[in-house]
């Protein structure tokens, strides 16, 4: 599927190919929570990183999260300078992927046939999940990848 994606004031936009494109997993984590902004979570989807084409680069910054004192984490999450709207995350340790923020997704997503709550441990405390009934929640990671619940579900494109 192709999607497409801009910024909230347009100064960015972009597209990719997904073979995973249903929103439906949930992240509590305070990273997530704090650099998209929403509900208390953020929701990332998959793509293909080579099909990721992109006008307004020069809008774009970088924030790369300091996960202690001494180690900065590889992954790069994309944001408009402008209207602070956050694009996806890029990660070394997989580079054929890219995350694209669901918020920052222009085309009509599917309706995921159920959501999994991840990093749940770490959610805020005015934070409460709603759980559909075959929605799965997880204090950390969940046990399967975003490829592995679409195959689950036969959801692939």
């Amino acid at each position: 599927m192709q999607l497409e994606g801009s910024c909230h004031c347009q100064k960015v936009r972009f597209t990719l190919q997904s073979k995973h494109p249903y929103p439906f997993n949930l992240c509590y984590c305070s990273i997530c929570r704090k650099t998209g902004g929403g509900g208390g979570y953020a929701i990332n989807l998959s793509g293909d990183y080579e099909t990721l084409e992109v006008q307004g680069k020069e809008h774009m910054s970088v924030y790369q999260v300091k996960l202690n004192d001494r180690e900065q984490s590889p992954a790069r999450r994309h944001f408009c300078q402008h209207c602070g709207s956050a694009l996806w995350v890029w990660d070394s340790r997989w580079p054929e992927l890219v995350h694209p923020f669901a918020s920052a997704i222009d085309s009509d997503l599917p309706i995921p046939p159920e959501k999994t709550h991840l990093m749940v441990k770490y959610k805020a405390n005015w934070v409460e999940p709603a759980l559909g009934s075959s929605d799965r929640q997880f204090d950390k990671y969940p046990d399967e990848s975003i490829a592995d619940w679409h195959q689950r579900l036969n959801l692939e494109e």
